[in-house]
């Protein structure tokens, strides 16, 4: 029965390849290819005119784990999403001007985890794996080691330059990605007191999700998962009121949503924990936002519940239109924390999903806002051990078979593959025939070269897409903990404003005393 299904499968995979090419007949013409070219050699051109603004506004995209890799498979899922070939079609990513590299190893590791990465481009300081908002000097799981090497990061500097700021993500609001913004741990883990060691809250250390409210009051916009960190032991989850994994787990008895709302009881502030009480907020009518809507991460987005589970783009459009209404300007983060979790669970479906819901959340934001005095930036904390290929012919679906079977084993593979992780499958001493499987299932789990529970993060460099003003600067290759301080350059907020003042600055106050001058000459011809 096996050779036989090889024996159909493999012949239509070489007739698809081998036969009229898959691609519309306008590819055939060199006059498309040339228009093309000069099209986008006319839009770079138009490039030498920078946009060197002061930015009003600040978004960072930050794609947990999306590699340069995601980001292609990424681009044809989307595309064949819309019914074409998909590898033409172009991301809102694609879209922005700018492009750099940026270098993702920890100061203690090759390889990168999100929380060393997280502090570099939210802090800008490289540091530790598994630390947030402390510097390299600060030991993993090492309590006394915190005091005196917290680092700020981006979102405190907006803060106190008068801006709004706001966090959303799919992951827990105090994973590894969103908690770098306010805490300073030596462990990405302590989630609340009750994954903390009993030494490291007897010496003072302070658990994230208690960070969340305390490091920096009044966040405008928090959205994420994670509410039973933020509740007292075994008190039952609002949504889950049967399930004890799901119950408030915090030793010390607090309920921190409860202190939260009693805080901002005089104030514009609402908290929610579904899609149906976040889509019927008017933005207008709300300055400061909590939305917890699942007790852990929040699903992922191809399983979410339509009904009950916002998605990465409500909260980004909900989240935009609170902040926006400061004149001063906002920052946001926004993570698609997710991508992360389908790859380290082999299931590239999952995770590619998530790249293309997060990318329709880029061109929301884009819509929301202006070129103009809107710096955007779109990047990712670190790699992972995924890829596709084995010589696939144009429009192949990208969860589908290379047209070729191994010319060691004669079995077919999946033109997605995995470096290591949890597909790696023996069936009677050999490797598992993906023909006997359903591997388009959204949980299947691409095989891999080498077998682990988890698959890990991959080293290499990550892209960093960049739009608005001082976008230029985000150019080449760098260190990863550049970034941040690009960003608060082109909004004259944290260290090194001076250009603020030296050049624009001067003129802007120049101006203003020409125009008092006049007014009162006027004022004096009246009289």
């Amino acid at each position: 029965m096996e050779v036989k299904t090889l024996l159909i499968i493999c012949p239509c995979l070489l007739l698809g390849s081998l036969g009229k090419p898959q691609f519309p007949e306008q590819e055939k013409e060199a006059k498309f290819w040339n228009a093309w070219a000069q099209k986008t050699l006319k839009n770079a051109l138009a490039l030498q005119e920078l946009n060197k603004n002061k930015a009003k506004n600040l978004i960072l995209f930050l794609g947990d784990g999306m590699g340069v890799p995601t980001v292609t498979a990424a681009r044809i899922l989307k595309g064949q999403l819309h019914g074409q070939s998909g590898e033409e079609t172009q991301l809102e990513m694609d879209k922005f001007p700018f492009v750099a590299l940026a270098k993702t190893y920890n100061t203690n590791a090759q390889v990168a985890d999100s929380a060393g990465t997280a502090t570099a481009y939210l802090c800008g300081v490289k540091a530790n794996e598994g630390t947030v908002g402390v510097t390299a000097a600060a030991v993993r799981s090492q309590c006394n080691t915190t005091q005196g090497n917290e680092v700020t990061s981006i979102l405190k500097w907006a803060k106190d330059a008068g801006k709004s700021v706001g966090i959303v993500t799919t992951t827990r609001i105090n994973h590894a990605t969103p908690s770098a913004a306010y805490a300073h741990s030596v462990d990405r883990d302590w989630y609340s007191d009750n994954e903390m060691p009993a030494e490291a809250v007897q010496a003072g250390c302070k658990d994230i999700a208690r960070q969340l409210f305390e490091n920096i009051p009044n966040i405008n916009v928090i959205m994420g998962g994670g509410r039973k960190y933020m509740f007292p032991k075994n008190m039952s989850d609002v949504e889950y009121p049967n399930i004890s994994k799901y119950s408030g787990c915090r030793k010390d008895g607090r309920n921190l949503v409860k202190e939260w709302t009693d805080q901002m009881k005089d104030k514009k502030a609402h908290y929610v924990w579904n899609k149906k009480d976040l889509l019927s907020l008017n933005p207008n009518n709300v300055d400061y936002l909590l939305g917890l809507f699942k007790p852990v991460d929040l699903p992922y987005h191809l399983e979410r519940n339509l009904e009950t589970d916002p998605s990465l783009t409500e909260m980004v459009d909900v989240a935009i239109k609170i902040l926006k209404k400061n004149p001063n300007g906002f920052y946001l983060l926004v993570e698609g924390g997710r991508i992360d979790h389908g790859h380290h669970e082999g299931k590239a479906k999952q995770a590619l999903h998530e790249a293309v819901e997060m990318d329709r959340a880029i061109g929301r934001a884009g819509l929301l806002t202006n070129i103009h005095d809107t710096l955007t930036v779109v990047t990712a904390d670190h790699s992972h051990m995924f890829n596709f290929g084995g010589y696939t012919p144009r429009g192949n679906t990208i969860f589908g078979l290379a047209p070729m079977m191994s010319d060691v084993d004669q079995k077919p593979f999946t033109s997605i593959l995995y470096g290591n992780g949890p597909g790696f499958k023996v069936v009677n001493g050999a490797r598992e025939n993906v023909s006997t499987v359903d591997y388009q299932e959204n949980n299947y789990q691409a095989q891999s070269a080498v077998p682990l529970a988890m698959e890990t993060h991959g080293g290499e460099d990550v892209a960093v897409f960049s739009k608005g003003p001082m976008a230029h600067l985000l150019h080449g290759v760098h260190e990863q903990n550049y970034i941040p301080h690009v960003m608060a350059y082109a909004a004259c907020i944290g260290q090194n404003r001076e250009h603020c003042y030296s050049s624009s600055g001067a003129a802007t106050v120049n101006l203003a005393f020409s125009s008092i001058a006049a007014l009162l000459t006027v004022t004096w011809l009246l009289c």
